[in-house]
C-alpha cells in the first residue's frame, strides 16, 4: 500500500445494480501488487458483501467503519466502509429507482467529508442518472451536482470535466447537451473561463509549470477563415488571443481533424475541445480501459472512472476495474500534489 497520501480516499459505490461494487472489491483484491493508496467506500456492507460472493472476491474481508480516521488501520485488513446501508437491495444488473436517494446520500456524505477535512480526495462510482431522474433528482450529473454542494456549503466551484488516459487530456466545452445546440455553447466567455480553470488545476495538480493548451475548433477544418462557419474566426480565434494576452499558453483553433495524432498530442498539455465527443472519443480510443474523469474547478479533488454503469456485466465478475484502479491512482497523485506544495521546506541545518 501506497502510504503517501496525508489522508485515505473515499470511494462512493454508485449505483448498486451497476458495476460499482465490482470494480472496487476487485481493484482493493489488487491493491498490494498495484500499491494503491488506502482507500474507503461510502455505500451499503451488504451488498458489497453480496457481491464479492458473486464475483468470486469473497475473500476480500468487508469491513464497516465508523469514521474516516478509522480507514487507514481498517485498509490493511479489508476494505472499509462507511456503511450506510439500502433501504432495498436491487438486483444486479436491474436499476431501481429505490436505491436513488440513497446513492445520493453517498456523495452527500463524501464532500461533506472532503469539505470537513477528513478525506484527501473523492473517487465517484458510476451512476444510473435515468434511476436519478425519476426519484427527481434535479441535476445533469456528478459534475454540477458536486459543484452544487460545493457552492452551498459556501465554497467557490467552477466545474471543468477533464478526461484523461495517461498523460493526454482533453476537456469538452459543453458538456450532456445535444449536438443541435453545441454551437450556442461556444462563447468568448466559456471558452476564457475554463481555460483560466485549466491553466490554474494543470499547475496546481500536476506540476506543469506553463501549461499548452490547445484550443480545438468547432467547423471543419477550423472554419478555414470564416469559408466553413464563422465560430471559429469570430469567436474562438479573438478568445485564443485574450488568453494569450493574460499569459494563458492556448493557441488555436486547431482542426479537430489533425489535434489528436501522435506528433500533435506532443505540443500541448491538454485540449480543450468545443463539445462532448470531440472530447471523449480520442481518450477512449487512445486508453478505452484506463480513462479517467477528473472534475476540474472544485474546492476538492475528484476522480471517477471514465465509464457508466455496465449494467450487463454486473455480478458476472467481468468488470474490467482498470478504469477505476486509474481514478484513484490519479486522486491519490493529484493530492500528493497539493499536500507537497503545502508542506514547509526543510531549512538546512547550519
Amino acid at each position: 500500500m501506497n502510504k503517501t497520501s496525508p489522508l485515505p480516499l473515499m470511494v462512493t459505490m454508485g449505483d448498486p445494480a451497476g458495476i460499482g461494487a465490482d470494480i472496487v472489491l476487485s481493484s482493493y483484491s489488487q491493491s498490494t501488487e498495484r500499491s494503491l493508496p488506502a482507500f474507503g467506500v461510502v455505500g451499503c456492507a451488504r451488498t458489497l458483501r453480496l457481491r464479492a460472493s458473486m464475483t468470486g472476491l469473497a475473500a476480500v474481508d468487508v469491513i464497516p467503519v465508523a469514521d474516516a480516521s478509522d480507514i487507514e488501520d481498517a485498509f490493511e485488513r479489508g476494505l472499509p466502509v462507511l456503511d450506510m446501508p439500502l433501504e432495498h437491495e436491487p438486483h444486479a444488473g436491474v436499476p431501481s429507482a429505490g436505491s436513488a436517494r440513497q446513492v445520493v446520500e453517498w456523495v452527500d456524505m463524501a464532500v461533506k467529508l472532503a469539505l470537513g477535512g477528513e478525506i484527501s480526495a473523492i473517487v465517484t462510482g458510476p451512476i444510473h442518472k435515468e434511476t436519478l431522474y425519476q426519484a427527481g433528482f434535479k441535476h445533469e450529473g456528478h459534475t454540477d451536482y458536486l459543484a452544487h454542494l460545493a457552492v452551498k456549503a459556501g465554497h467557490p466551484a467552477e466545474p471543468v470535466m477533464m478526461l484523461s488516459a495517461g498523460d493526454f487530456r482533453t476537456i469538452p466545452l459543453s458538456v450532456h447537451i445535444p449536438l443541435a445546440q453545441a454551437p450556442s455553447a461556444v462563447t468568448n466567455a466559456a471558452i476564457v473561463a475554463q481555460a483560466q480553470v485549466i491553466d490554474r488545476d494543470l499547475k496546481r495538480y500536476f506540476g506543469i509549470a506553463r501549461p499548452r493548451i490547445a484550443v480545438a475548433g468547432l467547423n471543419p477544418h477550423a472554419g478555414e477563415n470564416g469559408t466553413i462557419g464563422l465560430e471559429d474566426r469570430d469567436i474562438i480565434a479573438p478568445a485564443v488571443q485574450q488568453l494569450s494576452l493574460a499569459g494563458i499558453g492556448a493557441f488555436g483553433p486547431v482542426s479537430a481533424d489533425t489535434l489528436f495524432h501522435e506528433q500533435a498530442r506532443a505540443t500541448y498539455d491538454a485540449a480543450l475541445c468545443m463539445y462532448h465527443d470531440q472530447a471523449l472519443i480520442p481518450v477512449k480510443a487512445i486508453g478505452f480501459h484506463e480513462g479517467v474523469n477528473t472534475t476540474l474547478g472544485l474546492p476538492f479533488v475528484r476522480t471517477s472512472p471514465d465509464h457508466g454503469t455496465a449494467l450487463e456485466l454486473a455480478g458476472t465478475g467481468n468488470a474490467n476495474p482498470s478504469s477505476f484502479i486509474a481514478a484513484v491512482m490519479q486522486a491519490d497523485r493529484m493530492t500528493r500534489a497539493t499536500h507537497m506544495a503545502r508542506s514547509p521546506v526543510p531549512t538546512p541545518a547550519s
